[in-house]
């Protein structure tokens, strides 16, 4: 993958192809691109709320017609990806390729990558192989390209490490896009 596809803007508008989808789904979607329009306007968590409830989901807007969504879990997805921010960042700055912090990722992909890593880390209620689908799936509403792979690749890494005993433990082989081994932390007196 190359900076500028990594970087780039991309349409902030989901592809839903016509079908059906959930009200959870919904909510996901809602909820990447409340981050995106926090991220490029500055507005805080309530405004957004606001915002996005009043005149986002469920509406046509511009002609794109936005899905409807489970409310409660559109508002605690919002406010756990924004309120735990400094907890979600490192761990994925730790799954992406070495070079490639969350930073300089484009901000529709960061905002997968926060939503997705909420959901693994705080919502155990959601298993983790249903979580990484739905951001695949998220991702590919917006990306034609290679993102949906790294959203799959960085929240699996996620998951592996922060709910080992639901999908296994973490794979000590290489970050994603990484040819270096990942350190291995050893308790005091072991080697």
């Amino acid at each position: 993958m190359t900076d500028s596809d990594m970087t780039g803007t991309t349409d902030t508008k989901p592809e839903t192809g016509g079908k059906a989808i959930s009200l959870r789904t919904g909510a996901r979607l809602a909820v990447v691109q409340a981050l995106y329009e926090m991220d490029v306007s500055g507005k805080g968590v309530l405004e957004a709320l606001a915002e996005f409830e009043a005149f986002w989901i469920g509406q046509e807007v511009d002609g794109i017609a936005h899905p409807q969504a489970e409310t409660a879990f559109f508002r605690d997805l919002l406010r756990g990806a924004v309120e735990e921010q400094r907890a979600i960042d490192p761990k994925l700055d730790q799954a992406l390729a070495q070079g490639w912090p969350l930073r300089r990722i484009e901000i529709v992909l960061r905002a997968i990558l926060r939503a997705g890593a909420y959901e693994l880390m705080f919502r155990p209620d959601v298993p983790a192989a249903a979580a990484i689908s739905e951001y695949v799936d998220v991702a590919h509403s917006f990306y034609p390209g290679d993102e949906p792979g790294l959203v799959n690749a960085v929240l699996d890494r996620l998951a592996r490490e922060v709910r080992p005993g639901e999908v296994g433990p973490a794979k000590g082989s290489t970050k994603p896009g990484s040819s270096k081994p990942l350190p291995t932390k050893t308790a005091p007196g072991k080697a």
